[in-house]
């Protein structure tokens, strides 16, 4: 599944480049819809990431395309890869600059891992 979303000057640090917090936030959104969309009707939460890879900085106004896929299925998570390439403001093409692994567990009413395949 492949989402975009713009950087503006919102997102970036005090070096003028994207916050890191702020790509993990739209990491975590991207995977997070990616399950939802093929566990519908389930209560996914983020139960952990891996090493983050952050491979080069991002400019304001680079256009993110951010690449999910499920990996991993359990009886009770998925794990989703997920892979960010920025187009930046006048790049003849994208180049990846982060990537990470996300996983989410499903709960049950009282909070507890519960089958994914009800």
């Amino acid at each position: 599944m492949d989402n975009f979303t713009l950087v503006r000057p919102e997102h970036l640090n005090h070096h003028g480049y994207l916050f890191g917090g702020i790509m993990l936030k739209w990491v975590d959104e991207n995977a997070w819809m990616a399950a939802s969309r093929e566990y519908p009707g389930r209560n996914l939460v983020t139960v952990g990431m891996d090493v983050c890879r952050f491979k080069h900085r991002v400019e304001n106004g680079s256009i993110l395309r951010f690449n999910t896929e499920k990996i991993k299925q359990g009886r009770t998570s998925a794990t989703y890869n997920v892979v960010v390439f920025a187009d930046a403001p006048g790049a003849a093409a994208e180049k990846e600059v982060f990537s990470i692994s996300v996983t989410f567990v499903n709960l049950n009413a009282g909070g507890k891992p519960c089958a994914l395949n009800l």
